[in-house]
Parts: structure tokens; sequence; C-alpha cells
């Protein structure tokens, strides 16, 4: 039995952000679970197929060899070469996935979030277009991204200086509350903290009590040569600043390659359109031809 498009499985469109095939992979987990389909023996099965899809599609290399080669590109081979030599980056996959799990089935495996410890920063998608030119021989750039560090002020407490957050005295630090409904005990977020854990009564001025601010970050960033149109770059640690001492998230740089005025790109070759004299087509001869780099003719 051949294997089902992966995209299919989780039920999402081929150009589906991050954030978005996160969603999709908790929501088909959570239904396909073998604990919540007891007595379905097809259950366990459905249940790999959406994780199998999700290892793939949540790792930028792996999702480039996929939509590329399909379940093919998937048999220990590496994607191969495209565009002018191809692209290879150095790209990995987002959150485990068996840390979505702990977020999902917490309390199936026994295990309790930890609202006061470090909590790892969001990643980064930033687009940025680049001519055929750069894309044929590589180029060095320079780019302003919009992103969260971390508040130089409190570092990172969200306190005022001289002050510290206390344990939130209303679920004593858990995040969590419980609310007794009949014979069953209802867990939801606490109210006092918004489930951090911790209140804070006098908020750093900087951010606000949020313990970040928002700001440009200049980075330099080296294009390789023969990048495709929809080429990401990976650039670790250079997203959203973590949470309480977390890590930073990464960055994904997301490269499209800009509509050229004489040739027009058809995977290693270029095409453009020359007018000819007359003669020339019926006598035959020489004619000179625009060249892609340097604006010489050859």
């Amino acid at each position: 039995m051949s294997k089902r498009c992966y995209y299919e499985v989780l039920e999402v469109e081929r150009t589906v952000d991050d954030g978005v095939l996160k969603s999709a992979f908790r929501k088909k987990a959570m239904e396909h679970h073998p604990d919540r389909n007891q007595g379905d023996p097809h259950a366990e099965a459905r249940f790999k197929e959406v994780n199998e899809a999700y290892s793939v599609l949540s790792d930028p290399q792996k999702r480039a060899a996929y939509d590329r080669y399909g379940h093919a590109g998937m048999n220990g081979q590496s994607a191969g070469p495209g565009g002018f030599g191809g692209f290879s980056g150095g790209a990995q996959g987002f959150s485990n996935v068996e840390d979505i799990f702990s977020e999902m089935f917490g309390d199936i495996f026994g295990q309790q979030r930890r609202p006061n410890g470090p909590q790892r920063g969001a990643d980064v998608r930033f687009d940025y277009e680049i001519s055929l030119e750069q894309a044929y021989k590589g180029a060095d750039i320079e780019i302003n991204v919009p992103t969260t560090m971390t508040c130089d002020v409190c570092n990172g407490s969200g306190a005022k200086p001289g002050t510290r957050p206390q344990t939130c005295q209303t679920c004593g630090g858990a995040g969590r509350v419980r609310a007794s409904n009949g014979f069953f005990a209802v867990e939801r977020t606490c109210p006092s903290c918004n489930g951090q854990g911790q209140t804070i009564k006098d908020a750093c001025n900087a951010c606000h009590g949020h313990g970040q601010v928002r700001q440009n970050k200049t980075l330099n960033v080296h294009i390789p040569a023969g990048v495709d149109d929809g080429a990401r770059i990976l650039l670790k640690g250079e997203g959203q600043a973590g949470a309480k001492g977390g890590p930073k998230g990464d960055l994904y740089i997301f490269l499209a390659v800009a509509e050229h005025d004489i040739f027009e790109r058809d995977g290693l070759d270029l095409h453009c359109t020359i007018p000819v004299p007359m003669e020339t087509a019926v006598l035959g001869g020489t004619m000179e031809v625009p060249c892609l780099m340097g604006g010489e003719n050859c």
C-alpha cells in the first residue's frame, strides 16, 4: 500500500507555515492517539503516520527534499542537486515531537509543566528578495529583523530593579488551578497569574513587566551560490528571546528570487528572447547575446 501525502495526512496546504503545521499536528495526534481510541485496531497506525508526517515537514531540510522528490527523497539519501548546483544548509527541525506530546498528554504520562522554568524563544520567519545574479553567484547581505530581546533593565524578570516576581498565592506557583465539577476535577489556567506561576507587584518601566522588548536586529547573512526560489537559510539562536533564562529561538530566512528583465530561469537553464533580423534568420549568421554576469555580450 502506497504512503499518503504527508500534507494530506495533516490536512494542510503545501504552503503551510510552521505555526499552523504544529497546530495541525497537535490536533491530529490527539485525534488518533491510541489511548483515546482503545479498541480501534487502526489507531496506532494512523498515529504513527501523523508522527512520521510531522517529523519530516517540521524539519526544513527534510521538507525541502520531500517537496522536491516526494517519499523517494526520504529513503536515506540527500536531497540531491537543485538550481545552480543546489542549496544545502545546516537546517534542523523545530520543537521536538516529544515536547509537543508532553504539552498535550502531560497528565497521561505523569509529567507536569513548570511555568517558572526556562522557556525557549519562538522561531522567526523573515522573507527576503534577491536578484537572479545573487542567486547564481551568491552574496553577502545585511538584514534588519524585527524581533524580541531580553530586557536589559530587569534582565528578563519583568520586575522593577531591586524587586523580583513573587510566587502566585492562588496557584502556589503551579500556573494552574483545579475546580470541582461533580465527580470530576477540571484543571484550568490560573486567573491570577495567567499561568505564569508568578505575579509582579512592581513592573519594570522599560518592558512593562514582559521581560522582553521589541527591537530591530541587524545581521550579516551569506547567501550561497545556486539557491533556488523558496530556499530557506537557518540561523541558530537568532530568533526571539527565551523567557526566564530560556534559549533563543531560531531565525529562518526565506529567499525569493526576483524576476529578471532579460532572463527567465528554468531549473539549471536560463532562457532569453532575442530579436533576429530577417536576413540572419534566412541566411544564418553570428549574433551577440547578453550574459547574466557583468553586462557583457558573449
